[in-house]
């Protein structure tokens, strides 16, 4: 297959970077060296990837189009350090994907399809433990994942993200950096693992906290907790300087742990 003849699939948000400046500077963003296994999602065309089996140790790369098998096993028929899954990565135990490797660090690199950014993260956030990600995706997303209390930015995400990881804007990318070139610009974000992880009493529930504080965004807490002890929730946002009538994106991360813990004592 040649890749002038392929025929994209808006369905799986396919659009593959053409300019090799911007995978070099997702490269350099990313430090990735002999050391890491890298995860990339979505290779789809090989030119990041290309890059990546450069510099890491190992690539595993997860493809959903089963149509790039043929063209990318042959692209990359001379490498020794990467192996392809083309399946879902949404469908996929990625912890049982890696139980046949070994490596010192794990970082992800990869530019996601806008349609199910959210979800590909959450997966990520929830089931692998990795060291750095470097993620391309659509501008307006990228600026809600460093945004601040307050802002009509700030959601759910963002909490997530920053529990975890300190979240930098790498830089901005045209959609004439694309084939085919979206409506909209992309951004490359940075995601480095917390050297002192928050304590939180119970994940799980903190999480469950978080996106049933935002189910309506425009609605209080009072309103979108209504399954909650408030009296116990009220309490500590008073120490806060807030009370039930305040909205969850009015919320820093740090208060939404205070809640949670205290709502496992």
């Amino acid at each position: 297959m040649e890749m002038q003849d392929f025929s994209f699939r808006k369905s799986l948000g396919q659009n593959f970077i053409r300019d090799a400046s911007i995978v070099d500077k997702i490269c350099r963003v990313s430090e990735v060296d002999k050391d890491c296994f890298v995860i990339e999602i979505g290779p789809g065309a090989g030119s990041l990837t290309s890059k990546l089996v450069e510099r890491a140790g190992h690539v595993l790369a997860y493809e959903i189009d089963t149509r790039l098998e043929e063209y990318l096993k042959d692209k990359f028929k001379s490498a020794t350090n990467i192996d392809f899954i083309f399946d879902d990565f949404m469908k996929r135990d990625i912890a049982q994907d890696l139980k046949n490797y070994s490596f010192d660090k794990l970082y992800v690199v990869a530019n996601l399809p806008y349609y199910i950014t959210t979800p590909i993260l959450e997966k990520l956030i929830a089931e692998v433990d990795a060291e750095k990600l470097v993620l391309m995706v659509q501008k307006e997303v990228a600026d809600r994942f460093s945004a601040k209390p307050g802002t009509k930015e700030y959601n759910s995400l963002t909490i997530f993200l920053n529990v975890h990881y300190r979240t930098k804007l790498e830089f901005v990318v045209n959609r004439n950096c694309f084939v085919p070139k979206p409506h909209v610009d992309s951004a490359v974000v940075s995601f480095k693992k917390l050297e002192k992880p928050y304590e939180i009493l119970h994940r799980a529930s903190f999480f469950q906290l978080v996106r049933d504080s935002f189910q309506f965004k425009r609605k209080t807490l009072r309103n979108n907790l209504k399954g909650y002890p408030l009296e116990k929730i009220e309490k500590v946002l008073i120490e806060y300087g807030h009370d039930l009538s305040v909205r969850a994106e009015n919320i820093s991360v740090e208060e939404f742990i205070a809640i949670s813990n205290d709502l496992e004592k």
